[in-house]
């Protein structure tokens, strides 16, 4: 797992409560590789592995990135998996649209801030601990729907077009990181359908051996991390290690 980073390495996990971003810090436990886990949620979930370090804060917000900056003190970070998402909010109303007449301007402008304004913010917050020498692997997640060439059912504006932007946005930094460190490599992964909050109003139609696990789909998300190097860094995987289309 992992294996261009060295041992103990730092890793840096946002959304770690959440089912994607919990898993991912309970595999790279498991791996025995990493030295320090910083789990970044908003509710600030403590872990009684004492490699885990619990950072309360939003990381979309100015104050939530400098207090995360502020945390890592430009230590250097050799993992950063953003697990941070968002498709649906019941107590704002907010849920994937099945035609233009459903569009909101303010719902639209949410999941822009969550799932591709939040990653940039980010990597702007950690650049001091990513930039330099060591080798770095930046992997957050996408999804196959913000796929534009890949589209043919429609629908899920808001939430296919944040994706979309998140891509352009991890591509970009990926162009900048060859100059920040030549060992970085940043990669977008689309993680199929997961048995969590954000899919639970949709997991009806999920065909049978399709909707996985949070733990099947971090340990298989970890391992699709080796095919990302600084050669081919902006790339965009699913979770079997197939490139999606852009």
């Amino acid at each position: 797992m992992l294996s261009r980073l060295p041992d103990d390495f730092t890793a840096v996990v946002t959304g770690a409560s959440g089912g994607i971003g919990s898993a991912v810090v309970e595999a790279l436990l498991a791996s025995g590789r990493p030295g320090r886990v910083i789990a970044v949620s908003r509710s600030g979930r403590l872990h009684p592995d004492p490699r885990v370090e619990s950072l309360t804060l939003d990381p979309g917000t100015p104050e939530g990135g400098e207090a995360l900056a502020r945390a890592m003190d430009e230590a250097p970070v050799h993992l950063l998996f953003n697990a941070i998402g968002m498709l649906h909010d019941d107590a704002l109303g907010i849920g994937p649209e099945k035609k233009l007449d459903e569009l909101d301007a303010e719902a639209m402008a949410r999941l822009y801030h969550v799932n591709a304004i939040t990653p940039a913010l980010l990597l702007k917050a950690l650049q001091p601990s990513l930039k330099g020498r060591h080798p770095a692997i930046i992997a957050s997640l996408s999804a196959r729907v913000g796929s534009i060439g890949d589209n043919r059912l429609g629908g899920w504006y808001a939430y296919r077009a944040s994706k979309a932007a998140h891509n352009m946005l991890m591509k970009t930094a990926a162009v900048e990181f060859r100059r920040l460190n030549r060992q970085a490599a940043i990669a977008c992964l689309h993680p199929g359908t997961t048995d969590t909050a954000l899919s639970a109003p949709f997991q009806a139609r999920v065909p049978e051996g399709k909707l996985f696990t949070p733990a099947f789909v971090a340990e298989r998300l970890l391992d699709v991390l080796e095919a990302c190097t600084p050669e081919n860094s902006g790339i965009f995987l699913d979770w079997a290690g197939e490139q999606v289309a852009w």
